[in-house]
């Protein structure tokens, strides 16, 4: 009869793992994600599983990852779960051994190359960057190529990749590209472009008019221009890079159950559905975008390998540094 029950309740949507075992006791979560967007999202899975004690910390991805290195060489490394930036940063881990592999995760739904393909990690959301301009500007850009054009001439803000996980991505993903590559790097140089620093001095200085135009992830001037901020975000014609806050259960888990569960809630509907009311982009393709997006079908990615860009994550930064005098 429980074998009935629980083939029932799979088919209805409802997660194998809770039923399978115990899910209770302590989960420890590293994280990068604001701290208001970590406490809902611990708040809304321990709704479904009151009996797992979340202990959450929370600081941007390199401090996290460097946090995550001193326990790996005292031999005592603390999370079940890690829920970060970028796909890059669990390839690394993935190529160590860190990370175990959860295959009976449900990702029917999602674009495979979002995922990975041995269930190592498991991307919730698409932070996108694209192209901001401050609406005062002379030109709208479509396409990435309208910021060679002489009305950007000395008007252009940018994230650099030295400092900016998500302009990393996007270095990656556009010198990537067979039609933009290294040349529109050092076309964006002669351009005048200065890269420094993240994506919240970029999208000040746009959104201040200091410059006119650049690269941003998606919510800052989404969420401002809804508030009345002179600014627009565009996803140009050959398609935006993304950073897709991935999570994976650490091979070292003390409590591989719960971790389980929590990245069952993470890309089921519900979690999905919460990661759009936070004013993401959710990375399940039925879950409609927060106000201010396109339809997610709307939405073209460029092509991003994220264990290529790891291999050259070195000597990509190099050449960025080379060309800008980073």
């Amino acid at each position: 009869m429980r074998t009935i029950l629980a083939a029932a309740l799979v088919a209805l949507g409802f997660g194998a793992t809770s039923l399978a075992a115990d899910v209770s006791g302590k989960l420890v979560l590293y994280t990068s994600q604001p701290n208001a967007d970590a406490q809902r999202t611990v708040d809304a899975f321990t709704a479904q599983h009151p009996e797992v004690d979340v202990e959450w910390i929370r600081d941007g991805t390199t401090k996290i990852m460097a946090k995550l290195r001193a326990e790996f060489e005292a031999g005592a490394p603390q999370p079940d779960v890690l829920l970060i930036a970028d796909m890059v940063t669990m390839e690394g881990l993935e190529a160590e051994g860190r990370l175990m592999p959860y295959p009976g995760a449900d990702v029917s739904a999602y674009d495979p190359a979002l995922m990975d393909d041995e269930g190592h990690y498991f991307s919730t959301k698409l932070i996108t960057t694209g192209i901001v301009y401050n609406t005062g500007a002379p030109m709208v850009p479509t396409s990435y190529k309208d910021l060679l054009k002489p009305d950007a001439k000395d008007k252009l803000a940018m994230p650099s990749p030295l400092t900016s996980g998500a302009a990393t991505i996007h270095m990656a993903s556009i010198t990537g590209a067979s039609d933009l590559g290294w040349d529109y790097y050092e076309a964006l140089a002669d351009q005048g472009a200065n890269p420094q620093g993240g994506n919240g001095g970029t999208y000040k200085a746009i959104a201040g008019g200091e410059k006119l135009y650049g690269f941003v992830v998606d919510f800052l001037p989404i969420r401002n221009m809804l508030e009345g901020a002179p600014v627009k975000f565009v996803f140009p014609e050959e398609g935006v890079s993304a950073v897709t806050e991935p999570a994976a259960i650490l091979s070292t888990a003390q409590n591989p159950q719960a971790a389980k569960a929590f990245i069952d809630f993470l890309i089921s509907p519900e979690g999905q559905q919460l990661a759009a009311d936070m004013g993401y982009l959710p990375a399940h393709p039925a879950i409609t975008p927060p106000e201010g997006f396109p339809a997610r079908d709307a939405i073209k990615l460029l092509d991003f390998d994220p264990a290529k860009a790891l291999s050259e994550d070195a000597a990509n930064k190099a050449r960025f540094a080379d060309i800008f005098g980073g």
